[in-house]
């Protein structure tokens, strides 16, 4: 365990790097961050911010939401807005809106700018964009219940390892039988939400189509062929609203080839234009686009076990051609020691909405091997959250 000394030099090391924009400086400042005010707070302070503070935070964002609050801070410009006239504008309480107010400015969401008067910072901004709107929704709404039920869940199995997708903490939580993503068609504000924050979540973290991450243009970009007539460069499996595929030729303008969404009719009824074609796929059911360059799946598998995971894949592997298709898992990979925040928390996450979890490298390759591909190689990014598996047919 580091000092607060120690750590505080570390953090100079640190922002030299961020100065110097190295790979994984901004992460590292992140988590020596939490290292300092965790080696510095007493233990009842430890207790309230987990127990109030915190939890107040996501509530009062999620009641800021609701009444468009951060909308009307970033109208009023440096000079904030008051409370008075906030609570006007939004039929709320003023003592309400200023205590609302008050907290969030504690916590550094918003900035007081006078008495009784606040201003937006960049952060209740960004919460002025729909995607992090939807964001504050879901994990409020959707998740945020699975995780408040779990202690009195996990005693009620007897602390066993739930691993059921119609029998863990979201369906005590929810009250229903359905798996998590049922749950989700069944309920189609939540479903809009969430493929919403999708987009969000990964926004201005390192991607893989990023440099220094996956060699684009020699992996796949070299070697791409259209002597089929199919000239399909990469297929986005389960790939939401097409953000990955977005990003991908907004950062590789020259990448040849078509770009192929596949997901849901309710996701795919959605979106209109854009620089890939979408198509309705159920990814258990026979890969229709064959003999591409890259099928590729991004935080698809960590919501299924290992056996549906081998199920999923074995839907690909016939359309793949030998020697010339490659298979991308974008997926977070769970290290044996030293694990950040991003990486346990999300495994928490999928822990608590569908008793899934986030796996080791030693998993993947196992699940691969089951499903008739070989591994050549794991790329990732300097603290990262996210790694790229590529692998190919045995």
């Amino acid at each position: 365990m580091f000092t607060p000394e120690a750590i505080l030099a570390q953090l100079q090391v640190a922002g030299s790097a961020f100065a110097e924009r190295k790979p994984g400086a901004r992460e590292q400042l992140l988590n020596l961050g939490y290292s300092l005010v965790s080696s510095l707070q007493l233990p009842s302070e430890a207790i309230q911010r987990m127990g109030w503070a915190e939890p107040a935070r996501a509530a009062h964002c999620r009641i800021a939401v609701e009444l468009k609050i951060f909308e009307l801070l970033k109208e009023s410009g440096e000079q904030g807005i008051s409370t008075k006239d906030l609570a006007t504008k939004t039929g709320a309480d003023e003592v309400l809106i200023a205590r609302t107010l008050k907290h969030l400015a504690a916590m550094n969401v918003v900035a007081e700018s006078g008495m009784d008067t606040y201003a937006a910072t960049r952060l209740s901004d960004a919460f002025t964009e729909q995607r992090y709107r939807d964001g504050i929704i879901y994990t409020h709404d959707v998740a945020g219940p699975s995780f408040h039920g779990l202690p009195e869940y996990l005693k009620s199995i007897n602390y066993a390892l739930p691993t059921k997708l119609t029998d863990g903490p979201f369906q005590a939580a929810h009250k229903t039988q359905l798996p998590f993503f049922a749950w989700l068609d069944q309920n189609p504000p939540y479903l809009q939400v969430f493929s919403s924050y999708m987009g969000a979540y990964r926004a201005g973290k390192p991607s893989w189509v990023d440099p220094g991450f996956y060699p684009v243009s020699e992996r796949l970009a070299a070697g791409f062929s259209d002597s089929d007539g199919n000239g399909v460069m990469l297929v986005d499996v389960g790939g939401g609203r097409g953000h990955d595929l977005q990003e991908l030729k907004e950062k590789h303008p020259s990448l040849p080839g078509r770009l192929i969404l596949q997901d849901q009719a309710d996701v795919i009824s959605t979106i209109s234009g854009g620089v890939f074609e979408a198509t309705t796929h159920d990814f258990f059911t026979s890969q229709p686009v064959k003999n591409a360059r890259t099928y590729y799946l991004h935080s698809v598998l960590h919501d299924w076990g290992d056996d549906d995971c081998v199920r999923i894949l074995e839907q690909i592997r016939p359309a793949m051609k030998p020697g010339y298709s490659k298979l991308l898992i974008n997926e977070i990979i769970v290290p044996g020691r030293n694990a950040t925040w991003p990486v346990t928390s999300m495994d928490q996450l999928v822990f608590v909405l569908g008793a899934m979890a986030e796996r080791a490298e030693s998993s993947w390759e196992n699940i691969l091997k089951r499903a008739g591909f070989k591994v050549t190689q794991v790329y990732s990014y300097e603290m990262g959250s996210e790694s790229l598996i590529e692998a190919e047919l045995a």
